[in-house]
């Protein structure tokens, strides 16, 4: 068992570690009876700030989701440090909003989600699926599922349902890739922080001058997406300005494109890894994928942390909360709370109940597009273990360097 000392979820190394480090670390973490503290990271383009509080067992983290008033993400969700605003304008869309216009926006987009639209796109999450397993199966039998499988299915699904030309694919894959880079050199220019600024500036600005260009043409000629329905929508007198339009984009491809494909691409090695559950999956699938689906967001935790601000002194739970303190709710900690989790470190597709936080706590900033994550992740492998039933990772992941997303750059498989 580690020390509380040997910890410090602020370095960079801690996060290079293996997973089984960080399994320990968190352990320690649920264990102390107070919250524990960590200093901000130091950047050079923002004063450093007063730390943060690691929430880390599970009834803390979904107490504090279910209190938006005292717990707020209008300061900033994806951010551990103060963003300046251009940054926080780009990256926070509804995600780092409060009410009301979190209220608003949430609104306007879950109109645009009409259930035509949403049965339309749900059926084409079939048809690409099965296009995708076709091309793999009609190949070498061997190479990256994460450029090959993964990846493609919630790329093709989102750009598709902007209406994001297939000529853009790889613009929007590529910013993608930077925004949610980490400390990840493959696709960052270098460890300096200026560059890094930069790096994610351009990014935000070439996805959101890709959906604004889009946003124009669709208000003068409308089309059968969800680009269309945005901007032509008025509820209540509301429609989406041109930057809430972007920014609601960059949340869109980013959560839906980089979560979706990094728990494909985990839950691919987590079956290679453990016979007996893909063989438990094979034997039914179709009663074994609902439950197989939740325990793959579970273990895998996609989004490791979302931050809160605290609005006003108050208490969590036992803990003493003063007004503008940080909070980082630790999905990936919560969800192996052995408070809540029997044996939660076994990846188990029977685990009943399974009342986990991969997809977020309650309240108001539950994911949006939890219904449509199923539905990529359970079409996929159906399509993969009907076709090509031998499919299995030949290799070790290559983990993304990043203290936020549990994501996996590259993965041999073989078939």
């Amino acid at each position: 068992m580690l020390r509380v000392n040997d910890i410090d979820l602020t370095d960079w190394e801690f996060w290079r570690r293996p997973h089984e480090h960080r399994r320990e670390a968190f352990k320690t973490l649920r264990r102390q009876p107070e919250l524990v503290r960590f200093e901000e990271p130091d950047v050079v383009f923002v004063p450093q700030g007063p730390g943060y509080y690691a929430v880390t067992r599970y009834a803390d983290l979904v107490e504090a989701s279910r209190r938006p008033e005292d717990f707020c993400s209008g300061k900033g969700a994806t951010s551990i440090w103060d963003m300046p605003g251009d940054l926080h304008e780009y990256f926070g869309s509804m995600i780092s909003m409060d009410d009301p216009r979190h209220a608003k926006i949430r609104r306007i987009v879950s109109r645009a989600f009409s259930p035509r639209m949403i049965q339309r796109f749900e059926d084409q999450v079939e048809a690409v699926a099965a296009q995708i397993v076709e091309n793999v199966t009609a190949g070498g039998g061997t190479g990256d599922f994460v450029a090959d499988i993964a990846a493609r299915l919630p790329l093709k699904i989102i750009c598709d349902m902007m209406g994001i030309a297939e000529e853009h694919y790889g613009t929007v894959f590529d910013a993608t890739n930077v925004v949610l880079a980490g400390n990840d050199t493959e696709y960052l220019p270098s460890e300096d922080p200026e560059e890094i600024a930069m790096a994610l500036l351009h990014a935000g600005e070439t996805l959101k001058n890709l959906v604004e260009e889009l946003g124009r043409q669709r208000r003068k000629d409308p089309a059968d997406d969800l680009v269309s329905a945005l901007v032509n929508a008025n509820i209540d007198g509301e429609s989406l300005t041109d930057q809430e339009l972007g920014s609601f984009f960059i949340l869109l491809v980013v959560a839906g494109n980089e979560t979706t494909r990094n728990a494909i691409a985990h839950a691919l090695d987590l079956f290679t890894r453990d016979p007996a559950q893909r063989a438990l999956l094979t034997e039914d699938f179709e009663a074994g994928i609902p439950g197989a689906v939740e325990e793959i967001v579970r273990y895998v935790s996609p989004v490791i942390w979302m931050r809160r601000t605290a609005t006003r002194d108050t208490m969590l739970n036992e803990h003493e909360i003063k007004e503008g303190d940080k909070l980082l709710l630790y999905y990936w900690s919560a969800n192996r709370d052995e408070s809540v989790f029997t044996e939660p470190e076994k990846f188990d597709i029977l685990r009943d109940p399974n009342p986990h936080v991969g997809f977020g706590g309650p309240g108001p900033h539950f994911c949006l597009g939890a219904h449509l994550a199923r539905r990529e992740i359970t079409v996929l492998f159906r399509e993969l273990l009907r076709r090509a039933p031998g499919i299995r990772a030949s290799g070790e992941p290559d983990y993304l360097e990043s203290h936020f997303i549990n994501g996996i750059k590259h993965l041999p498989y073989t078939l």
